[in-house]
């Protein structure tokens, strides 16, 4: 009888942290899947370790001495393309980093939140867990392919050309709401950079973020798009070309005050049947109750399936729905919860689905 060895992921950790090489170490050890290659302590030793070692995976700090993590991703892009992970700092300009990273190719990011606290440690090693594993199995930097910030976009007048979906023929939506995971700080980029400034619809945002980062992300979008894009706070008002992003670490719900759509933002303690923080299928719900499914629900690349119970509330209420295609999806999770639970109305690759949208002006 042939025994099939069990075939190891390789692991390359990059930080100028001895204590952080060390802790990332003693997690990862623990799983046999998994195999520590090699360590470095700044990013000048682990671009000349990615090229020897040829790694499938590359944990990254952003700050080390000498080159820091950004230089170093980029490096490794170039001569010896590994799906990265970057270790970040619950910092305002730690976030900063971390979308310039995402930016530059690194498949996803973690909070550098390692303290004497067991609970920050349970957190920090569950995370790192999860996030390697959904790295493992996304399309991101399989040999030869681009990371979903370089895709070529699909052509402008292809797109605008495409019939609306006969699915939408009728349908009137007076808000919009998108939700994602891994893969999507660059994907919601993709989508809101391609919608004018003088859309007649408010948009919310779900997306799985730490609280540090929310502020600073939407700072970034604002900056790269059309429309007006921030943060969002308890008692916002949902508005025409304005995009709200839900904040990190408490849940987002919307309500209906008189003529308006209002935002709630609420503690992670009042709903704890939801995993994921803040949660996309309490944003969808709440929101398709509140506007009496007059939306169009996105869902876009992320692990699990978040999302799916909201847009299955949503098309129950008569609202319009999209998915993102595999091909063009970090992670297929989400987006594939909701095509074979049947709740997509649409699934189209993501250069489409800023324009599809648009449509609906």
């Amino acid at each position: 009888m042939i025994v099939q060895q069990q075939v190891k992921t390789r692991i390359l950790i990059v930080d100028d942290s001895s204590f952080m090489r060390m802790a990332i170490r003693s997690v990862l050890s623990k799983d046999p899947s998994f195999d520590i290659v090699g360590t470095a302590a700044d990013g000048m030793e682990g671009v000349e370790k990615a090229i020897a070692l040829k790694p499938d995976l590359i944990t990254m700090d952003v700050e080390m001495p000498r080159m820091d993590g950004i230089a170093a991703l980029k490096q490794i892009m170039a001569k010896a393309p590994t799906k990265v992970i970057m270790v970040s700092t619950l910092t305002n300009e730690g976030a900063k980093s971390t979308f310039e990273a995402l930016d530059a190719g690194a498949i996803d990011y973690i909070p550098k939140n390692v303290t004497d606290s067991s609970d920050a440690q349970n957190t920090f090693r569950q995370d790192l867990l999860r996030k390697i594993k959904e790295a493992i199995a996304s399309r991101r930097h399989s040999p030869g392919a681009a990371p979903a910030a370089a895709r070529p976009a699909t052509p402008v007048a292809a797109v605008r050309q495409r019939p609306t979906s006969s699915k939408f023929l009728g349908k009137k939506i007076q808000y919009v709401a998108i939700g994602a995971s891994t893969g999507g700080p660059v994907a919601l980029q993709e989508v809101l950079s391609r919608i004018p400034v003088n859309f007649p619809y408010g948009i919310m945002i779900g997306i799985h973020m730490p609280k540090a980062f929310t502020g600073p992300y939407a700072d970034r979008l604002n900056a790269k798009c059309s429309m007006t894009i921030r943060e969002a706070v308890d008692g916002d008002i949902l508005k025409p070309g304005l995009a709200l992003v839900a904040p990190g670490g408490m849940h987002t719900t919307l309500v209906r005050q008189g003529s308006h759509i209002v935002v709630k933002t609420q503690p992670t303690s009042s709903y704890p049947q939801y995993v994921y923080i803040p949660s996309v299928d309490l944003l969808i719900s709440s929101m398709a109750e509140a506007t009496s499914g007059s939306m169009l629900g996105v869902i876009l690349t992320g692990m699990g399936n978040d999302g799916f119970k909201g847009m299955q509330l949503l098309k129950q209420k008569g609202g319009v729905t999209i998915a993102q295609d595999e091909a063009t999806s970090t992670i297929y999770g989400m987006p594939k919860a909701c095509v074979d639970g049947g709740v997509a109305d649409e699934v189209l690759p993501l250069g489409q689905i800023g324009f599809e949208i648009s449509k609906f002006m």
